[in-house]
């Protein structure tokens, strides 16, 4: 896809629905309060969980309605793993069980170093049978993609073959990090800011996405 004069693979989904555009509007806000600015990414995390999870395969049931049997159709048997890098991408989990109860969760927990910016894993807990599942990353915020990267490759060793990244506001060097990194992820934004600065935050972006929902800025 092209946008803004940037080319990217078609592996990478914009989910711009006037309502997620919306929505991002009052999250980028500086005024907006940690409690909306925390509901906001719930929110915005279930709509881009519609969109990552668009093809999955369905397959017939039968179900009794008050009036008669009919037959309609079901998810046919696929397994998930929400797998949030930790702390940001806490703040999306609850979207996506909203939509996809019996998923379970693993925990990837990264800091990015303040001098050169590349991310050092502190923790990591998966589901035992996460080689099974297709695995959904959230973080609100794609910005190098050093993060993500890592995250997909401890995804990859553990036997993952179906990896989504989902992430609300994503950098153009971070998307191209991203796809060029491995040739299978699919990434799913529903914004794509102009570029990084100097200390590699997204602009025009909304500032620290973690700081925002937990009210520690």
């Amino acid at each position: 896809m092209e946008y803004q004069g940037h080319e990217f693979d078609d592996r990478l989904t914009l989910v711009d629905h006037p309502m997620v555009q919306h929505k991002v509007s009052i999250l980028r806000n500086k005024d907006t309060g940690t409690k909306q600015f925390r509901e906001l990414v719930r929110e915005l995390a279930l709509f881009e969980g519609y969109e990552a999870t668009r093809d999955f395969p369905l397959e017939p049931v039968e179900v009794d309605t008050p009036l008669e049997r009919c037959t309609c159709q079901q998810v046919a048997g696929k397994k998930v793993a929400i797998v949030p890098i930790l702390r940001a991408g806490l703040g999306m989990v609850d979207g996506i069980l909203d939509l996809i109860p019996s998923a379970r969760v693993g925990h990837i927990g990264m800091y990015r170093d303040p001098e050169t910016h590349e991310p050092h894993e502190y923790y990591c807990k998966l589901p035992p049978d996460v080689a099974h599942r297709t695995c959904l990353i959230v973080d609100p915020m794609l910005a190098t993609g050093g993060s993500a990267t890592a995250a997909i490759d401890y995804l990859r060793k553990a036997g993952v073959s179906d990896i989504r990244l989902l992430v609300l506001i994503a950098a153009p060097e971070g998307i191209k990090a991203v796809l060029d990194h491995d040739d299978k992820v699919r990434v799913f934004t529903c914004a794509i800011d102009r570029q990084l600065n100097e200390s590699a935050y997204i602009l025009p972006g909304l500032g620290d996405a973690g700081d925002r929902i937990f009210g520690t800025k």
